[in-house]
């Protein structure tokens, strides 16, 4: 929690609209391979999800606007999104960096056709284990293990 305007906190009820606004611009940012209308035919399902995982929030304390948010199932990293507008000024490692001081080891898994963030983790120190196909989308992604 690097400055005086950030604050990484717990998702609150009144986050949710906020939040499912970066995951859906964020995915079809990202993942152009992927079409559009899958992330929309699925937003109604994440965001009935999103609150029964462990989800941390990014607020920029002084515009009091969410930047970016981290999802975890045990540890297993759901997802990491940052808003596209603020993406390489350190959101995405402060979350990161969040929880991983709470956690001794994270899961992940990451779309081969994402090199920005597979690199992204790479650098974070997470390691390629293994690779599979995503039944929803036919397209390889990687398996990622972080251990403390």
């Amino acid at each position: 929690m690097k400055g005086d305007c950030n604050l990484i906190r717990k998702l609150k009820k009144e986050d949710l609209a906020r939040v499912m606004q970066i995951w859906l611009d964020v995915n079809i940012e990202a993942h152009s391979f992927i079409s559009e209308k899958f992330w929309r035919d699925n937003f109604d399902e994440v965001k009935t999800m999103l609150p029964q995982s462990e989800l941390y929030i990014y607020e920029n304390e002084c515009t009091h606007v969410i930047e970016g948010f981290v999802g975890i199932n045990n540890n297993y990293i759901a997802g990491l999104f940052v808003c596209p507008e603020v993406q390489s000024k350190g959101i995405g490692k402060q979350l990161l960096e969040y929880v991983m001081n709470i956690k001794n080891h994270l899961t992940l898994s990451v779309y081969q056709k994402n090199e920005r963030a597979i690199n992204f983790y790479i650098r974070e120190k997470f390691e390629i284990q293994s690779k599979c196909i995503d039944d929803n989308t036919g397209e390889t992604e990687y398996i990622m293990v972080w251990k403390q």
